[in-house]
């Protein structure tokens, strides 16, 4: 999907309780009680390509995840493995070389008229954490790049579609030389969505790994195995051939943490709950569930961490299933975001297990969607106090 030009405003929400909405343009980073929450229809951001740049780092949720806070299931021996595996890959990433630190080495990587060259050691120059949903690889991820010794401006973190957005914005030379003076590339949720993604990174992987930078991806399947059940099958296995050969496959196997011992989602609620818990939320976000996807359309999936700058809790009004697979694959991107950032989502309409049809699930993308679904239940378990929380003294009850 190409970028688009901001979308006009949505009209202001009207509170059965609390009344019309004050007035303003919903660009504001949220709400305090008994005025108008934010609205993320009306939020189509700019993000400058310096930006997408410097917020590759691990997000909010994952800022303090260690090697030492992730807590290994002991029915899973694969879990402790890792955590050895890549604390010693850490260890093994020399932070000596390059072009120095700090603002100035930053501007030189911005305008440099070439890559670094650097000797590529021999072997696999990266490790691919492949595991189902909810073991912990993100957090291992992000420990591994809290973990490897070089500043933070040398080292890259950020997901396969966000890695498409930096190319897409910086074109693809300017992408090589930006990355290639970085020690270490984290992609997490590695998932190649159509043929010419795959060429793409491929190539830039390949250009990375020659001028010495070390790589780390996460994936819910083995790289000899992306691509299985979607189109031109056999022109994703004959790229990931060759991009296989770049990482070492590390297991891990286990449940999905979110769903250990936990209760089940909550149901969700009426339309009145939702829409009294965004007024009464600091920072919230109240919207129409159909026009947000229609809205979605609108806006490059790069901004949507922009469009949820500010915002504390996400309501939404009568969620019903999306209507289709594009539909399906930009509502994934924006569960990513919300996650990332521990957004919590309190919603009326239909539960979030029910948003992808049974052809969905059993399609090419049925992962993405899948994990979809478990970080929407886990932000929707996160909000379940926002529909109790009482009313401020004086708000109707």
């Amino acid at each position: 999907m190409s970028p688009s030009q901001p979308s006009s405003p949505s009209s202001p929400q009207t509170d059965p309780v609390a009344g019309p909405p004050a007035g303003g343009d919903g660009t504001s980073p949220g709400s305090s009680p008994g005025t108008s929450p934010a609205a993320l229809t009306a939020r189509a951001p700019h993000v400058p390509a310096d930006r997408l740049v410097a917020e590759m780092v691990p997000p909010p949720r994952f800022q303090d995840a260690r090697f030492d806070t992730y807590i290994p299931d002991a029915n899973q021996p694969s879990q402790g493995q890792a955590v050895q595996v890549l604390s010693d890959f850490a260890d093994s990433i020399d932070a000596g070389a390059g072009t120095g630190t700090g603002k100035a080495a930053g501007r030189r990587r911005w305008f440099a008229r070439s890559p670094r060259k650097a000797t590529a050691p021999k072997g696999p120059r990266g490790v691919y954490l492949d595991g189902g949903y909810g073991v912990g690889k993100t957090h291992l991820l992000a420990s591994l790049w809290h973990a490897t010794p070089a500043p933070a401006e040398r080292k890259a973190f950020g997901t396969f579609v966000e890695l498409t957005n930096l190319v897409g914005a910086l074109g693809f030379q300017q992408t090589v030389r930006t990355l290639s003076d970085h020690k270490l590339l984290c992609i997490d949720e590695f998932e190649l969505d159509d043929p010419g993604d795959t060429v793409l990174v491929s190539t830039l992987l390949g250009k990375l790994v020659d001028n010495g930078v070390a790589l780390a991806a996460t994936s819910n399947t083995l790289p000899g195995k992306l691509g299985e059940g979607r189109f031109a099958a056999a022109d994703f296995l004959r790229e990931i051939q060759g991009l296989s050969a770049h990482f070492r496959p590390l297991r891990i196997d286990g449940e999905d943490y979110r769903h250990r011992g936990l209760p089940e989602a909550p149901a969700p609620y009426d339309d009145e709950t939702v829409t009294r818990a965004a007024y009464r939320t600091p920072g919230a976000s109240l919207d129409d569930f159909p026009s947000l996807l229609t809205h979605l359309s609108k806006v490059h999936p790069s901004r949507y961490g922009a469009m949820c700058d500010g915002i504390e809790a996400v309501c939404l009004t009568d969620v019903q299933a999306v209507p289709d697979q594009s539909t399906a694959l930009r509502l994934v991107v924006l569960a990513d975001r919300l996650y990332d950032r521990e957004v919590p989502v309190l919603a009326s309409g239909k539960a979030f297990d029910e948003l992808f049809s049974d052809e969905m699930l059993r399609g090419g993308y049925r992962k993405k969607y899948f994990r979809a679904i478990s970080r929407l239940t886990a932000l929707a378990r996160d909000a379940k106090p926002l529909a109790i929380r009482p009313p401020a003294t004086g708000e109707p009850r």
